[in-house]
């Protein structure tokens, strides 16, 4: 039954894990992980939640791995073994602006698992030189390269060109995708000018609440590299709906759990 929902996901392009025990009586039991809904079981509810959660947060970049847990799926005592193998490509991460900041942006971008593409329309900028950790270098106007670019929930699109005439064109075109995350740079004056513009362009307010500007969470970066931290910090907790507070202050789980249904 579970390779059979495994035939099917892949036919359909699902994006689908599958989790195999590797150790103790359970041994070799499977659990297939889809973004809503799992099915198997690997010896103990506690294990199956705790696994699924593993297995999405893998799903989420393209990763295959293992993974340890307890009996029950706790993080501390480990016991269990299990194996997860993703099968879904790397999410796309498009990086608009060849700067400083991008170089940063690339290196931690693949640190979570995307695969990092760097646009700018300057050639003179746009090279391999100055972006040694991007998958690849496009010279392009970044709102004609976002118009074919493949798009999806899982796409992070990150504008540091903090240039009017290349932001407000491009945002355009990305509000009107289904991409994940949406974030630019520039001050509170600068993103208060930039969604005047916008407005004045046709832009509603729900689809200007997408756009995270100014970019980051607030840790007080300042370094390209300490922004690049604050912006994949930003990523991570959008994608898991947290707020992106200190974890000693919060009362939620230290980690997201999403019931892993049996069967």
């Amino acid at each position: 039954m579970i390779f059979e929902r495994l035939a099917r996901a892949l036919h359909d392009d699902v994006p689908v894990a599958l989790v195999t025990r590797l150790n103790g009586l359970h041994a070799g039991a499977k659990l297939l992980v889809l973004e809503d809904e799992a099915f198997g079981d690997l010896g103990t509810p506690g294990l199956n939640v705790a696994a699924a959660g593993e297995a999405r947060a893998k799903l989420a970049v393209g990763e295959t791995g293992m993974r340890s847990f307890g009996e029950d799926g706790e993080p501390i005592g480990v016991e269990v073994n299990v194996f997860i193998a993703s099968y879904a490509p790397k999410p796309d991460m498009y990086v608009f602006g060849a700067i400083d900041f991008s170089r940063a942006m690339a290196r931690i971008g693949k640190y979570l698992g995307y695969r990092v593409t760097v646009i700018d329309a300057r050639p003179v900028f746009a090279t391999r030189q100055r972006l040694p950790d991007a998958d690849e270098i496009v010279v392009s106007w970044p709102d004609e390269f976002l118009q074919t670019a493949a798009v999806d929930e899982r796409t992070a699109i990150i504008v540091l060109t903090h240039d009017v005439k290349f932001d407000i064109p491009l945002l355009q075109v990305a509000l009107r995708t289904p991409a994940g995350y949406i974030g630019a740079m520039g001050s509170r004056r600068t993103h208060a000018n930039r969604v005047e513009a916008l407005r004045e362009a046709g832009v509603t307010d729900p689809e200007l609440a997408r756009i995270s500007a100014p970019i980051g969470l607030d840790l007080g970066a300042r370094t390209p590299e300490e922004t690049a931290i604050s912006i994949a910090a930003e990523i991570v907790a959008l994608r898991e709906g947290r707020r992106g507070g200190r974890l000693s202050d919060g009362t939620l789980p230290v980690h997201n759990e999403r019931a892993a249904a049996a069967s």
